[in-house]
């Protein structure tokens, strides 16, 4: 009871800087900027916690993260919080009064919301900090959307080093407000990505003999690779296979001397991984001798399956369903996402749990993200600081 009464008043207190948090959120939004190139958002985070006796590190790792630390003062376990901040690419277009003011930037994944929803969670759990014990260590983690990412630079710069658990959520316009995720095991998919050209012999499309035609063996290419997803990987396995770009436009009558080729491979399963890679780069051997073609192939292995360590999984679950928290309505404990996320840097070396909150509009018209026309339930982001918070606190006073 002594703890529900300490996620009680965490919770008014994130009621009562509500108001802030959205117009953080909106300034953020108004405001993006790409992977790696975050320098005025980080310098905006750090600038919040000027008025609070926290450790702020800048600049951390590959990028312009910031990493807080939070000390009650008193021992206890040491509970990282993870929100990411970096932009998309895509000129929005969903005529909110607060649009991005950066053209060809856009806020299309909600990150400004992880952001403005974290700011507020430390503040009130700075301002609670008498009332439990241990450390908080907040991650603001940049470049999030552009592999490697900004985590694995932070892992490597030491942001987990005496950290028990990282905890992580991200909203989903899919799910309805009031839902959260929280599954056991493989949430998000590991990625592969790839970049090739197909070299032939250009001519004329009278002349077909003379030449060596490029766009035939890519065409070919686009099927056969998908044999690698149907026939060499488990059929309980989810994993998908998707050439995205292909540029072997040319004149009508004109052989094409070069195709180029880009796309990915996701997988839910780790061992997965060189199964698909080891098959793919056969295929590009193979297409080479089929059609007297050369291969310029360049294969990237960017994040890893996200897993959600099980027992630490439980803990949260239980956390979230007897938090008090009257705005949840329902916890799933079997979503999972086919997207890829670098939180898996994090939860590949200490226990973590990445969560899913709904954020649909109310009028259930939603837009997936990366969509220029992405909109955010903004009720969603007090939600997700009390749920973080409240499985914080559980977990710093599970040895009390």
């Amino acid at each position: 009871m002594e703890n529900q009464s300490l996620k009680n008043k965490l919770y008014e207190r994130i009621d009562e800087l509500t108001p802030r948090m959205i117009e953080m959120r909106r300034y953020l939004h108004q405001h993006p900027e790409l992977s790696f190139h975050e320098k005025m958002t980080g310098k905006y985070i750090a600038d919040y916690y000027k008025d609070m006796d926290v450790k702020v590190e800048t600049n951390y790792g590959d990028g312009y993260g910031v990493v807080v630390t939070i000390d009650s003062g008193k021992p206890g376990k040491t509970v990282a919080l993870r929100a990411d901040f970096d932009g998309l690419p895509v000129q929005e277009d969903t005529g909110l009064p607060f649009k991005s003011e950066n053209d060809g930037v856009m806020h299309a994944c909600g990150h400004d919301g992880h952001t403005a929803y974290m700011l507020t969670l430390a503040r009130a759990l700075y301002e609670l900090r008498n009332e439990w014990s241990g450390v908080i260590k907040i991650i603001h983690q940049p470049a999030e959307e552009i592999p490697p990412g900004g985590a694995n630079g932070m892992v490597k710069a030491g942001v987990l080093e005496g950290v028990d658990y990282v905890l992580g959520a991200h909203g989903m316009a899919p799910l309805e407000f009031g839902t959260i995720g929280c599954t056991v095991g493989p949430v998000m998919t590991g990625r592969q990505s790839f970049k090739m050209d197909i070299h032939g012999k250009g001519g004329h499309g009278s002349e077909p003999q003379m030449a060596n035609d490029a766009n035939v063996a890519a065409s070919f290419f686009v099927i056969a690779a998908q044999t690698i997803v149907s026939r060499r990987v488990n059929p309980f396995h989810r994993c998908s296979l998707t050439i995205g770009d292909y540029e072997g436009k040319s004149s009508f009558n004109v052989i094409k001397e070069t195709v180029h080729l880009e796309g990915e491979l996701r997988f839910m399963n780790n061992e997965d991984q060189p199964i698909m890679e080891k098959y793919f780069k056969k295929l590009v051997k193979g297409l080479e001798v089929m059609f007297d073609v050369k291969v310029d192939l360049d294969y990237i292995t960017d994040y890893p399956v996200l897993n959600n360590d099980e027992e630490l999984t439980h803990k949260v679950e239980k956390s979230l369903k007897n938090s008090g928290i009257k705005e949840i309505k329902k916890v799933d404990t079997a979503y999972q996402n086919s997207a890829s996320e670098d939180f898996a840097y994090f939860s590949n070396e200490i226990p973590g749990v990445f969560i899913f909150y709904g954020e649909m509009p109310d009028d259930g018209v939603w837009y997936p993200q990366h969509s220029n026309k992405f909109l955010l339930n903004e009720k969603a982001l007090p939600l997700a600081a009390k749920a973080v918070g409240a499985a914080a606190l559980d977990l710093l006073s599970e040895n009390e």
